[in-house]
Parts: C-alpha cells; sequence; structure tokens
C-alpha cells in the first residue's frame, strides 16, 4: 500500500498536487484565492479514492434515536470480529443496552451481569496488538507521538508501529471501538466500548480496539452521563436500550445505510492529512506543522441507495 507522505521530496510533490489543485480552483492564478479546503479536496477526488466497507465487516447498532454504523477491524483482530458477528447473528446484544457513559472518555454496552447465554463458538482472546505481516500494511505519518515510536495508519484504521519491533496495534481515538475486559487479559467480545472524549491512548495494547464508528458518533457521545462510579448508570437512573446489532451484510439492501470512506493510502487522504497539518486559512495566525494522529480527519459520505 502507498505509504503516506514520510520524507522532503515527498511532501514536496503533495504541495505541488495542492498548488495544481488550487489552479484548478482559480484558473486565473489569483494570488488572494481562498485556500483549498478538506470540503474542496473532497468534492473534487476521484471515485477511485473512496472504498465501500464490506458488509461483512459492518455493524448495525440500531436505537431509538437513530443507527450507529461500525466498522469491524476484522484483519487486525480477527477473533474479536469472529465473535462480534457471533454475538450479532445470535441476537445476543438486542435488548440489552448502553450501561455506561463516562465523560471524556467511553460509552459502554453490553450486559454487564453477564446473566445473557454466550452463543457457542464464542471464544477469549487476547488481541492487543496487530498480527504478524500488519507492519506491511502500515502507511506512517511523520508526525511525532507521545505514545509510539511511530504513528500512522493500517486498513484505514488509526495506529501505531515501534520499528524495531515491527509490532503494530491500533490507537484509541474518538469513534474508536474496543472490546472490555476485566484484570485478566483476555476478553470475551460481549461488551463493547466507544471513545466519546479526547484520545486515551495510555489504553493503546492493553485492551482489544475492535474497528470504528462510521456514523452516529452524535447519537453516543451525546448521551447523559452516568452518575456511578466510572459513569455507569445507577439504578434510578434510565439505561439506553438497544433496539437491534446486526451485520450490514444480513440487513436488506433497501434498509442499509450505505456510506464510503476515504482510503487512507489515496492521494487525496494526503492531500487532507498536509491540509490539516498546514492551516493556510486566512484565520489561522499560526500553522504548528504538525497534526496529531487522532486529530486526522478520516473521511466518510453517504452515498445514494442505488450504489449498492
Amino acid at each position: 500500500m502507498t505509504a503516506l507522505v514520510a520524507g522532503a521530496e515527498s511532501r514536496a510533490a503533495v504541495f505541488a498536487g495542492l498548488a495544481l489543485a488550487a489552479l484548478v480552483f482559480n484558473p486565473a492564478g489569483d494570488a488572494a484565492a481562498k485556500p483549498l479546503t478538506v470540503a474542496d479536496l473532497l468534492a473534487g477526488s476521484p471515485a477511485a479514492d473512496w472504498r465501500m466497507p464490506d458488509p461483512e465487516d459492518t455493524l448495525y447498532m440500531d436505537l431509538a434515536r437513530g443507527r450507529v454504523v461500525i466498522e469491524l477491524a476484522s484483519r487486525v483482530a480477527p477473533q474479536h470480529a469472529a465473535n462480534i458477528r457471533a454475538l450479532a447473528r445470535a441476537h445476543y446484544f438486542d435488548g440489552l443496552a448502553i450501561v455506561r457513559v463516562q465523560d471524556n472518555y467511553v460509552v459502554q454496552w453490553g450486559d454487564p451481569d453477564h446473566h445473557r447465554a454466550v452463543p457457542a463458538g464464542v471464544r477469549a482472546g487476547v488481541e492487543f496488538t496487530a498480527a504478524a505481516g500488519a507492519a506491511a500494511r502500515f502507511e506512517p505519518l511523520p508526525d511525532r507521538d507521545a505514545y509510539a515510536p511511530q504513528v500512522g495508519f493500517l486498513d484505514g484504521f488509526p495506529a501505531a508501529r515501534d520499528p524495531r519491533s515491527h509490532v503494530v496495534w491500533l490507537a484509541h481515538c474518538y469513534g474508536m471501538v474496543g472490546a472490555g475486559r476485566d484484570d485478566p487479559p483476555e476478553s470475551d467480545g460481549t461488551e463493547m466500548y466507544a471513545v466519546i472524549g479526547h484520545a486515551p491512548r495510555q489504553l493503546d495494547r492493553n485492551v482489544a480496539l475492535v474497528g470504528r464508528v462510521l456514523q452516529g458518533m452524535e447519537l453516543l457521545s451525546s448521551l447523559p452521563r452516568g452518575s456511578g462510579e466510572m459513569g455507569f448508570y445507577v439504578p434510578s437512573e434510565a439505561t439506553v436500550p438497544i433496539r437491534s446489532v446486526r451485520i450490514a451484510a444480513d440487513v436488506p439492501k433497501a434498509e442499509r445505510t450505505p456510506v464510503e470512506v476515504l482510503r487512507t493510502n489515496s492521494a487525496t487522504f494526503r492531500a487532507v492529512v498536509d491540509q490539516r497539518r498546514q492551516r493556510n486559512e486566512p484565520w489561522f495566525k499560526f500553522s504548528p506543522d504538525h497534526i496529531d494522529l487522532c486529530n486526522v480527519p478520516l473521511p466518510v459520505r453517504a452515498i445514494p441507495a442505488a450504489g449498492l
């Protein structure tokens, strides 16, 4: 896969591309022209720079307020992805609830008392890092990071890497989804959480990250905070019921939520990252020439249902 901008020559090529794109929007070459925005870059992007998530790797969590669409990181956490598919197909989550909303941290759902029978085939696993060979798919960013020697993207998900050991892992950025666990490292995948606050990167390599929210984050991040310890709802507070959790492949096409995701190895994505790193809009009086991994936008857009 094409690596992200990593050196001076590559960055110069991106700047040249941005300059060319600017001429497209400003053929006269007016020096006072409005700088390109992310919206401009996405509007002019070729169709090949976008991908539709695999329906087998797409999870729909339907709440009373709407649908949360989650893409599973099946190549990074295959055991957990298989568990989640089995649980969804057994309707395990249907009728359960969101039981924890901790401010600036996570939303969590599942069966906290473990009263519900777990379907056969669901196995506990430890997938804190990606399987061997993932380093070849890693797309590095040149920007420094406090938690890892190197950061970038793996299979479209924010990730980190130790280039000495070639170990790669997913990063706890906003919207990432993980499998809850207790003190033992194994997690059974029946409790899940989504990051709704400032990136808790101290959790990296301590919990299995299983995917990220593509659409519907506002349905999770705006929920009332629980008043109990760690944001759990106390008995006097109503939990948020889960109507159903389904795999998109099992949902009739007419009922699916068609979205496409910008490829992180595309020229458009590289231009988007550099636009956010180099803030040239008139409002900005200082540009840090840097971007934090969890501040990199991961564009997702709705597509017409006819595109299914």
